[in-house]
Order: structure tokens, then C-alpha cells, then sequence
């Protein structure tokens, strides 16, 4: 095995027997890091509870991806703890949040309709459904604990995780280690150690052609790896699904790429024409938004001033148009109903 990367307050944590959570996903980064992170306990004596976390996502993952954590479980000899988020699925999510951003917008609760999809810069896929969900379940499990949270995260993934440390240790009130014992490891480190294992990697890597298994159309793919995931008999339900919510909100999947162009061939004709309609509508969108001045659009705290006359006259309409161009009901389309929402929406927020 690897060098496997560690700190002293770890290692102390080790000692003292903590419990140690590895998170799994059916991907190699996470099944590398199991392997070594048992290899690593035992040559520490640790004796404290051990278990792997899968956060299932639903029906945008793999139905490999589970078995692949099952047989990871089985030959580590530990348990697998299944967590889920009891409010629906990535997909219900990603649905329910473009119905909310319409029930908002109406109400003058937002400047502009907001995106529908997880963005790289706010993966609430990740922070909603997987750390939330996990974190919760492990302070239930072992109250009062400090628990060594294990992921897979690698220097070698992209710009943004080169800057990832070893470990670092939770606010004050969360009593959570968070440990990243194959940082350093390189791809070819990642699928040797499972190699050597005598485990097999998740079958998306080697006959899929994937270079990343995580969702099957995930906001981080590039797109060969769009394109090998649309080529697996077992994703085109979702896709036309998610193409279904391209269309009704007139956002790209992937900012300005949009998943109904990698397989366009998978679309009906239903869907074909719509995604075209999509694609204006979005456009009328942007130009319309682009009227509201920098000054006008939603910030932390919303809305901290009351508008002029005429920035009021300009969203009236926008929102206007917005609501044309979607069939949405809005209320607000003048300039003094305008300063009275926004005078209402300040109240509450002194008041709140």
C-alpha cells in the first residue's frame, strides 16, 4: 500500500480509539481510501468502531455503485451505514427548487429567477445531500464522540482540491475530524491499491470509459465523461428527465452547456422541440435580465435599500417579460407596488 497521509491530532484521535466513518460512493477515490485507512488503523492498534456511510442520491446513481460499496464492506469486515435524505432525491431536489424559484420570483422574493442545477461554487448536492445527512446520522450514532470523518478527496482531482489539507478539525460544537489519508495519491496509486486488493473498481471506470464515477450526469463532468455516461442503456430514463428540467427552466445543466446536446439522438421529438424552445427562451431571459442594474440584483441580506423610480420601473418590466416568457402569475408590475414589496421586505428583515 501507499503512504497514507496523516497529522498527530489524528493520530491521537486514533489512539483514543474514536470512531472512524469512512465515506463511499462506489468511486475509487473513496474505495482507495477504505482500503488504506484499515491498513493504516491496524498498524495503529486502533480499536474503536469503524463503518462505512453511503449517501444514496437516488435515481441519478449508478445501480453498481452500491453493490461496488456492499463488496467493499464485505471484505473489510465492517458494517455499511445507507443514509438518505428524507426530503427526496438529488433529482426531487433539483425539481423542487426551479418550482420554488418560480413561487419566489412571483412573489418579488428574488430579483431573477434562480438556477435549478448544483453549480461547482454551490454544491448543495454534496453539502444537502451527503455531508448533512452523514454528519446528522454519525452525531446520533456516537453522541458526544469525536468522529474521524474519512473521505477520498485527492490533490490531483483539480485546481480547487490541490489547496486540500491533510485533516482539519470542526468548529468548536462539531466534534468532527476530518481526514483525508490518500491526498497525495495519483490516479495510478488509487486504481493499484484496489488492484492489489483483489476488488474490482466500479464498472463504469474500465468498461464505461468514465473518468470519474460519482452521479451519473454530474455538474463536474467533462464532456467525454457526458457523453460515456449517456451511452449506458441504464441513465436514459434520467437523462430525459433532466433534459425535461433543461427545457422547463431554461437553464443548462452545465451553465452554458446543456445536457440535451451530448445525446441528442436519446430525445423524442417532444423533447427535441422544446429543448430548441428552451434555448430562446433562455436567451429572452438573459437579455431581459440584463436591464437590472448590479445594484438592483439579490445580495445577502436582500433587499438593503429601497429602489429609485426608475430602477423600480425597470424590474416592473423585466418582471414583466419574465413572466410572459414562462406563464408565471406574478405579482409586483408596477413601479409603487414595487416600493411598497420593497418596503415590506425591509420591515420583515428589521424585524427578523
Amino acid at each position: 500500500m501507499f503512504p497514507v497521509s496523516s497529522l498527530p491530532f489524528v493520530d491521537q484521535a486514533i489512539w483514543a480509539e474514536s470512531p472512524v466513518a469512512i465515506g463511499v460512493s462506489g468511486g475509487k477515490d473513496s474505495q482507495a481510501a477504505a482500503l488504506a485507512t484499515f491498513q493504516y488503523l491496524d498498524q495503529l492498534g486502533h480499536q474503536g468502531p469503524r463503518v462505512l456511510v453511503h449517501a444514496d442520491l437516488g435515481v441519478v446513481e449508478w445501480k453498481d455503485s452500491l453493490r461496488v460499496c456492499e463488496e467493499l464492506a464485505g471484505h473489510l469486515g465492517c458494517e455499511l451505514l445507507v443514509v438518505r435524505r428524507k426530503a427526496g432525491d438529488l433529482m426531487d431536489r433539483w425539481e423542487a427548487r426551479w418550482r420554488s424559484s418560480v413561487d419566489r420570483y412571483a412573489a418579488l422574493e428574488t430579483v431573477t429567477l434562480v438556477p435549478c442545477w448544483s453549480t461547482p461554487r454551490m454544491r448543495f448536492c454534496t453539502s444537502e445531500l451527503k455531508t448533512h445527512v452523514i454528519q446528522a446520522e454519525l452525531r446520533r450514532r456516537y453522541k458526544g464522540q469525536t468522529v474521524i470523518n474519512v473521505t477520498g478527496v485527492r490533490r490531483e482531482e483539480s485546481a480547487a482540491r490541490s489547496k486540500s489539507t491533510v485533516a482539519d478539525e470542526g468548529a468548536a460544537n462539531d466534534s468532527f475530524i476530518n481526514w483525508r489519508p490518500i491526498v497525495d495519491w495519483t490516479v495510478r496509486e488509487v486504481f493499484s491499491a484496489i488492484d492489489a486488493s483483489g476488488l474490482a473498481p466500479h464498472p463504469a471506470y474500465r468498461e464505461g470509459g468514465m473518468s470519474r464515477v460519482s452521479c451519473m450526469f454530474c455538474i463536474m463532468s467533462n464532456i467525454a465523461d457526458l457523453m460515456a455516461a449517456a451511452a449506458q442503456p441504464e441513465s436514459h430514463d434520467l437523462y430525459r428527465r433532466m433534459i425535461g428540467l433543461e427545457c422547463d427552466s431554461s437553464f443548462a445543466f452545465q451553465g452554458s452547456r446543456w445536457l440535451g446536446d451530448v445525446a441528442p439522438q436519446l430525445l423524442t421529438s417532444d423533447l427535441h422541440e422544446r429543448l430548441i424552445v428552451a434555448k430562446s427562451t433562455a436567451l429572452w431571459r438573459t437579455q431581459a435580465e440584463a436591464r437590472i442594474t448590479e445594484g438592483m440584483l439579490y445580495v445577502k441580506g436582500w433587499p438593503t435599500r429601497m429602489l429609485t423610480d426608475a430602477e423600480a420601473d425597470i424590474l416592473a418590466g423585466v418582471r414583466a417579460e419574465i413572466g410572459a416568457l414562462f406563464g408565471i402569475e406574478c405579482a409586483f408590475l408596477d413601479r409603487e407596488s414595487i416600493h411598497d414589496r420593497y418596503a415590506e421586505l425591509m420591515r420583515q428583515r428589521e424585524a427578523a
